[in-house]
């Protein structure tokens, strides 16, 4: 488009959406919901993981990818940086930078069960304890891409809030 050209905004062309607006306040509210339920989510995660660790050890080892004294640290740690996170999100307090671990821990989560299961692994991923031990690997694979996908959208909207500071 020119420099100086108009857009035709006339009624017939515009979305039927577009009457409907949203407060500032009712989407900073959307947003922080959103951000403490997935932080309510790694800080649960995270505890039960910390309550346990050896059994976390297990079942990090169960992926068959890193090697036993590596699981052992990441047993120790992992859990920790997910409450902190977690609690990150809840309180808004260097909320950026704890989406950016989360959204990565994710996705590398997300890659290792996907190579688990190709490699013909059949693994209970232990991250929220015995409540989804038992469910089918495409019911946790929809819980981590619901996670992933709330854990981006919180992402690009701390990006976004930057970028009009």
């Amino acid at each position: 488009m020119a420099g100086d050209e108009e857009v035709n905004t006339s009624p017939h062309l515009q979305s039927p959406l577009m009457g409907v607006q949203r407060s500032a306040r009712e989407r900073s509210l959307f947003w922080a919901i959103l951000a403490g339920v997935i932080g309510l989510v790694f800080i649960y995660a995270g505890v039960l993981k910390a309550w346990d660790p050896i059994e976390f050890t297990r079942d990090i080892q169960n992926f068959h990818i890193l090697p036993w004294p590596l699981g052992v640290r990441l047993a120790f740690y992992l859990p920790w940086l997910e409450v902190l996170c977690g609690l990150a999100l809840l309180t808004g307090y260097l909320r950026g930078g704890a989406v950016a671990i989360l959204t990565l821990l994710t996705i590398v989560f997300i890659g290792a069960t996907i190579a688990a299961k190709v490699r013909g692994i059949d693994l209970a991923c232990g991250c929220f304890g015995s409540a989804t031990k038992n469910l089918p690997f495409t019911w946790h694979l929809v819980i981590d891409f619901a996670l992933l996908a709330g854990l981006l959208a919180l992402l690009f909207l701390s990006r976004r809030e930057r970028v009009r500071r």
